[in-house]
């Protein structure tokens, strides 16, 4: 059997309509061949090699996440200094356009035109944004970002955050300096990728502290992670609890396995086909208003 139809029948299985995966990356061709060259250079980084399971051309990548069953997904994409983010949000504008299974993904970076860029981008759709507190290196506190977070806040529209200290720790990364943005903005619908890991117990507790925040599964439990950064055990019961917050995230294509195995890692926790519906497929629907 083919991996596209053992993932299909994953989710066939537990009665589910397909996939809603909140985390995967599209970028322009010259932007995401460094970012492959950046994961192509990261043993020395990790201690470890990291090959590139889907390294295809970009309408190849559609074309298998679609064979997935994957019925909504995003382009996760971000900038490292000053003056990309608003020609990345026109890129991933045009591909939202011509991609209709695709949430119309933006980014922002601190600079003083981030509140303007980011209000253009809610008027033309945006529906969930990304920021990379590692790979930008900068403080979400920033003065700089007060009005990007506050627009997000009042538009109710997802940011996924990477803010957790894994793979390797950053200068703004672990739970406080996001947490200091949350006390400002306790609206905010921040979306904690990769559970934070591997500060999982205290991103689980700002998840308990704050509604509105959610975590993804991108990466967590696999053979992969869990050598490095494994999930305690011990946190699975709070885990479960906070069931109805928790989204299936993958980072496809920059992962170093198989699709199948991050969803055979979730089913591997033993919580349940309630959860599993919830995280695979339920939560993002009814985050992102997706009709079965």
């Amino acid at each position: 059997m083919s991996e596209a139809a053992e993932v299909r029948a994953f989710w066939q299985e537990l009665g589910l309509p397909g996939l809603v995966d909140v985390h995967t990356h599209f970028m322009p061709e010259r932007v995401l061949a460094k970012v492959w060259a950046y994961f192509d250079a990261a043993g020395p980084l990790t201690g470890r090699p990291w090959p590139i399971s889907y390294r295809e051309e970009e309408q190849q990548r559609l074309d298998r996440l679609r064979e997935f069953g994957v019925r909504a997904f995003t382009a996760m994409l971000y900038p490292h200094k000053p003056g990309m983010a608003a020609w990345l949000n026109a890129w991933a504008a045009d591909f939202a356009a011509r991609t209709p299974d695709c949430l119309h993904t933006a980014t922002f970076f601190p600079e003083p035109d981030a509140g303007r860029y980011v209000a253009t981008a809610l008027d033309a759709g945006a529906r969930v944004f990304k920021s990379h507190l590692q790979v930008g290196g900068y403080d979400p506190a920033d003065p700089l970002l007060d009005p990007v977070w506050g627009q997000l806040a009042e538009a109710g529209v997802p940011v996924v955050t990477h803010c957790g200290s894994g793979p390797v720790p950053g200068k703004h990364t672990g739970p406080g300096p996001i947490g200091a943005v949350l006390e400002r903005h306790p609206r905010l619908r921040l979306v904690v990728a990769h559970l934070g890991l591997p500060e999982y117990a205290d991103f689980l507790g700002l998840a308990e502290r704050h509604p509105e925040v959610r975590l993804d599964t991108t990466m967590a439990f696999t053979d992969f992670t869990e050598e490095l950064s494994p999930f305690p055990r011990e946190l699975l019961p709070r885990l479960a609890e906070l069931g109805d917050r928790v989204l299936l995230g993958s980072d496809f294509p920059n992962i170093p396995y198989p699709y199948l195995h991050q969803l055979h890692a979730l089913a591997g926790l033993g919580l349940g086909d309630d959860w599993l519906r919830a995280v695979c497929h339920h939560n993002g629907a009814r985050l992102f208003g997706l009709q079965d």
